[in-house]
């Protein structure tokens, strides 16, 4: 009898990760046996504790969170478009040939938690991008290629938000500010929260005047981390305000996608995610 493959999640901390939950759930719609574990690798013992468990030939894949999404991206051996432009990984693949393939899925699952499950046509939007990391180089692509009419991005340290608008290329479209000038930029009909203040425990201090009328609000973080945001933009008015846990499992349907062949059903399993979170 053939022993169950093996996929983990790596993170530092980790124990609060639903992504043992989530691909449980998705192995359950077909029928399918696996070990999916959390692992928590300080970013000293990070790339040691990857090559161990790889070592193992049963060892199919590994998703990546907080703090290890560049380092992953650094121990492939090969990137998938998606990794190559956000510069980062939340996805490796261990292939067959014995090589580590990274992508990242962290964008396109914004997107689709957007517009498939929140039924947001993005093409149009003037979008504000929050944070200039991974995950807002991965969101920030996505957003550009779904169609957003402008995005304004804004981080702390100018000069990586510059690095993503130079890297798009679009300056009619994407352009960057000040953190500074938040007050005076002007308002949005898409705010996304891609900072790590609230995984953090820190506040943003946003100024209202940032939201248009009808406007989206959404935090790629979930549960406690976008507690802040989200609460900020229901003070302010925001017409919708939801933190990242659609994305989280869109994600997880991507690499499960990727490892098995197989599109599971995230629906059911956001909607029994989003109930324990009530």
């Amino acid at each position: 009898m053939s022993r169950p493959l093996n996929f983990a999640v790596f993170g530092h901390p980790i124990a609060h990760s639903l992504s043992p939950q989530i691909h449980q759930a998705f192995a359950r719609q077909f029928g399918i046996e696996l070990q999916y574990r959390a692992i928590d690798a300080a970013p000293g013992e990070f790339a040691d504790a990857v090559r161990r468990f790889f070592r193992d030939e049963d060892s199919r894949g590994a998703n990546f969170t907080l703090p290890h999404k560049s380092a992953a991206f650094a121990l492939a051996d090969e990137c998938t478009q998606a990794a190559t432009r956000a510069g980062t990984a939340n996805v490796i693949t261990h292939l067959a040939n014995g090589r580590l393939s990274a992508h990242n899925t962290d964008g396109a699952a914004l997107v689709r938690d957007l517009t498939d499950r929140h039924d947001l046509d993005l093409r149009g939007h003037d979008a504000l991008l929050l944070g200039a990391g991974g995950a807002a180089r991965a969101a920030a692509w996505s957003l550009f290629d779904a169609g957003v009419q402008s995005l304004t991005i804004v981080n702390r340290s100018p000069e990586a938000a510059d690095a993503i608008a130079d890297a798009i290329g679009e300056p009619s479209r994407v352009h960057t500010r000040y953190w500074e000038d938040l007050a005076n930029i002007g308002s949005f009909d898409l705010i996304v929260n891609a900072t790590s203040a609230g995984t953090l425990g820190q506040s943003l201090s946003l100024p209202f005047s940032l939201l248009g009328s009808r406007a989206t609000c959404y935090d790629l973080g979930y549960g406690k981390s976008a507690f802040g945001f989200v609460a900020w933009a229901r003070a302010a008015g925001a017409r919708y305000a939801y933190d990242g846990l659609g994305m989280l499992v869109e994600q997880a349907a991507d690499a499960f996608e990727l490892w098995h062949g197989k599109r599971p059903d995230t629906e059911p399993v956001y909607q029994s995610l989003r109930v324990q979170a009530s």
